[in-house]
């Protein structure tokens, strides 16, 4: 009788997810659609050109964005271009030869110098000797808070005590108190799998997140210290309400955008994917179909060398949640409607 009870539940399962999985896929575009890290209509002409050899467009991309003191966006297109200068980077190479001292080649320069340095099994050492090129970086423009975000990366690295990184987090937040990146790193260097524990991270998010601007990605590092403890596997440090007001903050933040908006698309995948985690199947549709095609390889990465193939999988899987748990067929013999 048990296993005969076992079976019919499983055969209802089975029908609710042919039944409604395709209906959920309502909002979503397919699968050949979704980009992985899709550079946006101002980085994709600068990547174009450095594919090329060509350093040019970079240098006015980053030049306008450091006289328009756009700082959460510099820091952005420094990573992306460091990133594709690791494979690539004889426009980098031809750019800081044309000229040596300029202050965007040099932040360029010393993100991808760090990149490197953090996959050398002599790790620490090599960032040691690396730390007068972020220092060049620093002293190109007293004003970006970019090459201090990178210094806080070096530090981490280099085991820093916490009274020097609290030093470089002064210098960094002087020039930009609620930039992103510098607030990431610092959560970085506070979590449990570096120099802090997750209750620690999780009060400095906190703490950031009601001091944030309105709109301000930072508001989403609560978010970001519940990943680190769902990554750790640690049920314990930190209570589920702690971690679900977290996620309801960055689900409030994520409506503040637009769908399909490339500016928060990291935030709102690595929203998807505590959600994903804590079992909020609903929200985390929501959070898919507000996505759209930009997933981001952070937080899949973590989970699969396959960032796009895991986020793909996660959306489905998330559909055959929600679909398993909707009845097969409503009242009257209708199929039951359903909202987004």
């Amino acid at each position: 009788m048990v296993c005969t009870m076992s079976l019919l539940r499983a055969l209802i399962r089975t029908a609710r997810m042919i039944r409604h999985t395709p209906l959920l896929a309502d909002g979503l575009p397919p699968d050949e659609a979704v980009l992985l890290d899709a550079p946006d209509e101002r980085l994709s002409p600068a990547l174009v050109a450095a594919a090329l050899g060509e350093y040019e467009p970079a240098a006015k991309l980053l030049a306008t964005t450091r006289e328009s003191a756009e700082w959460e966006n510099r820091d952005r297109y420094v990573m992306r271009l460091a990133a594709f200068a690791y494979s690539r980077d004889e426009w980098l190479t031809s750019w800081l030869a044309a000229t040596p001292r300029d202050p965007d080649a040099l932040v360029v320069k010393a993100e991808l110098a760090v990149r490197k340095a953090w996959e050398s099994p002599a790790r620490a050492e090599r960032l040691r000797e690396i730390g007068p090129l972020i220092d060049a970086a620093a002293e190109g423009d007293p004003h970006d808070p970019v090459p201090w975000r990178i210094s806080l990366d070096h530090a981490r690295g280099t085991h820093a005590t916490h009274t020097a990184f609290e030093s470089l987090w002064e210098r960094a937040v002087r020039r930009s108190p609620h930039h992103y990146g510098c607030h990431v790193a610092a959560l970085q260097y506070l979590s449990a799998q570096w120099y802090g524990s997750h209750r620690e991270c999780f009060n400095f998010a906190e703490q950031a997140a009601a001091d944030a601007l309105p709109g301000s990605l930072v508001q989403a590092l609560p978010v970001r210290a519940a990943f680190a403890q769902q990554l750790s596997g640690d049920t314990t440090s930190v209570q589920d309400d702690r971690i679900d007001a977290a996620a309801d903050l960055a689900i409030t933040l994520s409506a503040e955008y637009p769908a399909g908006d490339p500016w928060p698309a990291e935030v709102r995948n690595l929203l998807a994917y505590v959600l994903v985690g804590r079992g909020r199947w609903t929200e985390a549709l929501e959070q898919f179909r507000l996505i759209g095609p930009y997933a981001t390889s952070f937080p899949w990465s973590y989970a699969s060398d396959d960032a796009l193939g895991q986020f793909l999988d996660a959306r489905d899987g998330v559909r055959i949640e929600i679909a398993s748990a909707m009845p097969v067929r409503g009242r009257g013999g209708r199929s039951r409607s359903f909202g987004h």
